[in-house]
């Protein structure tokens, strides 16, 4: 990759595109061993990565930068990580979903069905912090975001817009349709990565209340 494919990103960070997800996701995690940078962060299509300004130049950190993306990457791919994750759909936990389902002409059962028929997988995580942005959904799913977003939404919730999945790991606001909540804890601050769900893995939703 040359240094044209690389941009400055503020005063500390580079940012790189690489749309195919399996090879963003590979190559994060190799910069990431590498220690080379502060931080390393995937997105949808891209991967920024934060250097020291006191000691590196913008000049320096993009020609490291550059000869770590000119290095092969692992001819091994890490084996994917699953998550089930068991969710208490609508009610005070969705309460969006009804509306959703209305709006799509689907029963709520239905919807429920297609969210659980297959696992998603997460892409990135921000908005807030250890919010997973999930896809996999049929964009035929189309849900807008809340025209008034909520001031606070409990931990676990799950959200849902056109095409994709959100899981709110911390209190805070947001403004996407809430469709269910997860008691599992998304968030243990005494965890090397006090996240549970990181980019890369794969999260499979289960209706919590199934008989």
């Amino acid at each position: 990759m040359s240094n044209a494919a690389i941009t400055f990103c503020g005063d500390d960070a580079l940012r790189f595109e690489t749309p195919e997800r399996a090879i963003r996701l590979a190559r994060a995690r190799q910069l990431q061993a590498s220690g080379d940078w502060i931080e390393v962060v995937p997105g949808r299509r891209d991967i920024t990565v934060q250097f020291n300004p006191h000691t590196d130049t913008p000049q320096s950190a993009r020609a490291r930068l550059s000869n770590a993306l000119s290095k092969a990457l692992p001819s091994q791919a890490r084996s994917m990580q699953h998550v089930r994750l068991p969710v208490h759909f609508g009610g005070d936990n969705g309460p969006d979903l009804a509306g959703i389902a209305q709006s799509l002409d689907l029963s709520e059962s239905d919807l429920i069905s297609q969210l659980t028929a297959q696992p998603l997988n997460v892409d990135m995580l921000g908005f807030t912090p250890g919010f997973a942005y999930m896809s996999g959904l049929s964009e035929g799913l189309e849900i807008p975001r809340l025209s008034q977003p909520r001031q606070q939404v409990p931990p676990g919730s799950v959200g849902l817009i056109t095409g994709q999945c959100g899981l709110y790991a911390l209190v805070g606001p947001g403004g996407w349709p809430l469709i269910g909540r997860t008691d599992v804890s998304l968030f243990d601050v005494s965890a090397d990565d006090p996240f549970k769900l990181q980019p890369g893995m794969q999260v499979q939703l289960v209706d919590a209340d199934e008989s």
